[in-house]
């Protein structure tokens, strides 16, 4: 495989830097010298590559080099521990993206609902109906903690299944994400073998004919919800013709360029022990990191849903990515939730969430800030002069409403959020779409081509660890920048100490929407500073870790800078850090500046 002349540049350049780091030349050096000394005849004056090669390959520099380097590849295959009572698929990758090469083995757990006797082992015809396709996401992490989505692929793991001896190898073609989903990425080799080994094997016939019936069903399903939409989008139109203007989203592309319908988004999701309340979850899904998808020349907005599993992993995603994990959570919760899509000012296409009381209230919860806003509608044939409630909400129109389940079309003359009734069972108001056609493509197992649900992982993060090291590295950079300036610094630590209550009320608050504690802090902070003397602090909220670029951020807003800055007699500085971390990784950063100084008049 040719590398492009970019990518070869960049090749060369780590192989360079590796082997600067490993000193490669001075140990070449060392034994060029020393094969002179001791194998040359005294008569030879000059010493040929094919001995320098011996003599390094003879010192081991060359396999140094090339295991530093990843290009030995060991062996793939691995004792596992045995394990009677689970039926497992394992895998056992060997992959190859461009100049990366790593190898893993894992354990996937095979099973599904209402199977029966938990303690028997699953036979290979019950595992032949189970289609649930292995989800694999290929993330790239820089140096800084960004990350990017470079693959998604799905697995048909049941290949294994006719194998003669539990065990095959295949190797797939990984693609591109988004406007790169027809480019290839690279290859990966994989290993299957069933564990512990199946009684009985299908003939791979059988296995092959099962996955067409399959795939030929999931087709047709597909086709005929694609024959309904069309016809109900055409009843729609005829209700109104200014409707072809709303924004009505019955299909999504994935990260792989795959249009779904916009239901298959949605499904009911559990956080188990890691999440106790809706507020919570909306937090979590809140501190999760907002970002477009990428635009390749002008245009507008690049169409991009992505799968849950894709969601989490890069810890990032776009408005409509965090509408649908939190309305899935909400549906867990028990609510009545759907996604709304509409626009918000100046016309921008927006997703939030909705849920509905069984006492009628409309609360709105928008997914990017986590802000819940109870929705009253203004009357419109209400005098001018009547006072209406002026919407705290930053909503403009809204064109559909969806969730697992049912789909609807705002059809009301205004599909202006302001004067929006939200009687979800009114046909007069909101067209809905068969619900057995939506369950048809949406329903767990309705099709293969629906990836599953993963459940939420908890946080791998250790908050205090994590805050204590920004905190450090915080304080370095106030110290290096006050120097610049030509000014000392002098920290105080309980005044540090005592930021700590304020980030917790302020994490609390953010969650809850309850403010708490500050009472307590405000006493604190006059007995800590004395009469004569100015105490300044201030708050910023963060949802990464590095600790650069939140202090290249602070300096940008004047009132920090002032802090940070500070001159005066008797200054003291203090900062406080705080991560208050959620499932999945993700953490809330908060960061107090604060300082005391005497005033001089």
């Amino acid at each position: 495989m040719s590398l492009p002349p970019e990518k070869a540049s960049e090749l060369k350049q780590l192989i360079h830097q590796q082997l600067s780091k490993m000193d490669v030349h001075g140990r070449i050096r060392e034994i060029l010298a020393e094969t002179i000394r001791e194998e040359l005849a005294p008569d030879q004056q000059q010493l040929s590559t094919e001995d320098l090669i011996k003599a390094l390959r003879r010192r081991g520099i060359i396999d140094d080099v090339m295991k530093e380097l990843n290009f030995v590849t060991d062996s793939v295959d691995q004792e596992l521990p045995s394990s009677p009572k689970q039926p497992v698929c394992f895998t056992d990758r060997h992959s190859t993206l461009l100049k990366k090469n790593f190898h893993d083995g894992f354990l996937l757990e095979v099973h599904r609902e209402s199977l029966g006797d938990g303690t028997r082992m699953a036979d290979s015809t019950t595992m032949l109906s189970i289609s649930d396709p292995v989800h694999m996401v290929l993330i790239k992490t820089d140096i800084f903690g960004e990350t990017t989505l470079v693959a998604s692929y799905f697995l048909e793991w049941r290949s294994v299944l006719g194998s003669e001896n539990g065990m095959t190898s295949l190797t797939v073609e990984l693609m591109g994400v988004g406007t790169e989903s027809k480019v290839s990425v690279g290859i990966l080799n994989i290993k299957l073998e069933m564990y512990p080994p199946l009684n009985q094997t299908l003939s791979q016939e059988v296995v092959n004919t099962q996955l067409a019936l399959e795939r030929q069903k999931t087709a047709e399903k597909e086709r005929l919800f694609l024959v309904y939409a069309k016809q109900w989008w055409r009843e729609y139109l005829q209700i109104r013709p200014s409707h072809s203007s709303r924004l009505v989203k019955i299909f999504a592309q994935d990260e792989n360029g795959i249009n779904r319908p916009v239901c298959s988004y949605i499904k009911p999701l559990r956080a188990g022990r890691l999440l106790d309340t809706p507020r919570q979850a909306a937090r979590f899904v809140n501190v999760l990191g907002y970002e477009r998808a990428p635009v390749i020349g002008g245009g507008g907005k690049q169409e991009q849903w992505c799968t849950l599993l894709a969601f989490l992993c890069r810890n990032k995603g776009d408005c409509e990515d965090h509408a649908n994990l939190l309305c899935s959570l909400l549906l867990g919760y028990g609510l009545e939730a759907f996604v709304c899509v509409g626009t918000k000012a100046k016309g921008v296409p927006h997703a939030w969430v909705m849920t509905c009381g069984t006492d009628g209230t409309i609360t709105f919860w928008e997914s990017l800030t986590g802000h819940r806003y109870i929705h009253k509608p203004a009357n419109p044939d209400e005098s001018p002069v009547a006072e209406q409630p002026k919407p705290l909400y930053p909503y403009r129109t809204i064109g559909c409403v969806f969730n697992h389940q049912m789909f609807l079309g705002n059809c009301q003359p205004s599909d202006s959020v302001e004067i929006c009734v939200f009687d979800l069972n009114d046909e007069s108001k909101w067209k809905p779409m068969s619900e057995e056609a939506i369950k048809s493509v949406c329903a767990p197992g309705a099709t293969t081509s629906l990836p599953p649900f993963p459940p939420l992982c908890a946080s791998t993060i250790d908050a205090s660890v994590t805050s204590n090291e920004i905190e450090m590295q915080l304080r370095l950079l106030v110290s290096e920048h006050r120097k610049d300036l030509g000014l000392t610094t002098v920290w105080e630590d309980q005044l540090s100490y005592l930021l700590s209550p304020a980030l917790a009320s302020y994490e609390f608050e953010r969650t809850t929407s309850i403010s708490a504690g500050n009472e307590e802090f405000q006493d604190a902070i006059r007995r800590a500073v004395p009469d004569g003397h100015t105490f300044k602090g201030f708050p910023i909220h963060f949802v990464y870790r590095n600790a650069r670029r939140a202090f290249a951020t602070c300096l940008r807003s004047p009132f920090c800078e002032e802090i940070i800055c500070c001159r005066g007699d008797q200054v003291r500085l203090a900062v406080r850090v705080r991560v208050f971390t959620y499932p999945e990784s993700a953490c809330a950063v908060w960061i107090m500046f604060a300082c005391k100084y005497r005033s001089v008049l």
